[in-house]
């Protein structure tokens, strides 16, 4: 079993990856939906952060600190930091935001590590890419160097002929945009597993109709 055939396994016994009639924020009706929100116990986490750590060290970005947009990105960046120093021996630190800065006490919007060295942004999926924008910004404010995003699902949707919201980001930010799965690895999971050829055949002409090939 490939990491991203065990992300998506594990994914789907965690309640995250749905398949049914969903319609998306943008008010696009998809047969599938991601949210790394229902993951609601330890058992959840661990694996979360495993296969953001592994994925990391695979990467070769070599974080000083991980960065977790508020709100999802701040779970995800706390379990990968963990999973990095438990598996792998690798000690990062860990930052986030507040989507309000705080006016009293210590003040600001950043709670945790200072942002300096590496920094890489951790985040669940790519859609307008609005939250890795801004927390692109604040690693920059900072004088840190912003060396790649991390997300859980590229959706592979395409946000302008052969373009999708991952490689516009990546061009626009000049650096590395991953993905531990993409839409390409959940139809590969689904055709070699039997018991979803029903969703299967309603992904594949989601993909045919709204994703970058």
């Amino acid at each position: 079993m490939t990491s991203s055939d065990r992300f998506i396994a594990e994914m789907i016994e965690h309640g995250v990856l749905k398949f049914g009639d969903f319609t998306l924020k943008s008010g696009r009706r998809s047969p599938y939906f991601f949210n790394l929100g229902a993951i609601d116990d330890g058992g959840g986490l661990a694996a979360l952060g495993s296969a953001y750590a592994a994925a990391l060290v695979a990467s070769g970005l070599a974080p000083d600190v991980l960065f977790g947009p508020a709100y999802k990105g701040i779970p995800i960046a706390v379990a990968t930091a963990v999973a990095l120093q438990q598996q792998h021996g690798v000690n990062v630190g860990v930052a986030f935001n507040r989507k309000e800065a705080k006016q009293h006490g210590e003040g600001g919007a950043l709670i945790g590590r200072a942002l300096s060295g590496r920094v890489v942004i951790v985040d669940d999926v790519m859609t307008a890419g609005t939250a890795v924008t801004e927390a692109a910004g604040l690693v920059t404010d900072a004088g840190a160097r912003l060396a790649g995003v991390l997300v859980a699902l590229d959706r592979e949707e395409a946000v302008a002929p052969g373009e999708t919201a991952v490689t516009r980001m990546a061009a626009a930010l000049g650096i590395p945009v991953l993905a531990i799965a993409a839409l390409r690895d959940v139809i590969r999971f689904l055709d070699s597993h039997g018991g979803y050829a029903e969703s299967l055949a309603l992904i594949r002409a989601y993909q045919m109709e709204h994703c970058v090939a």
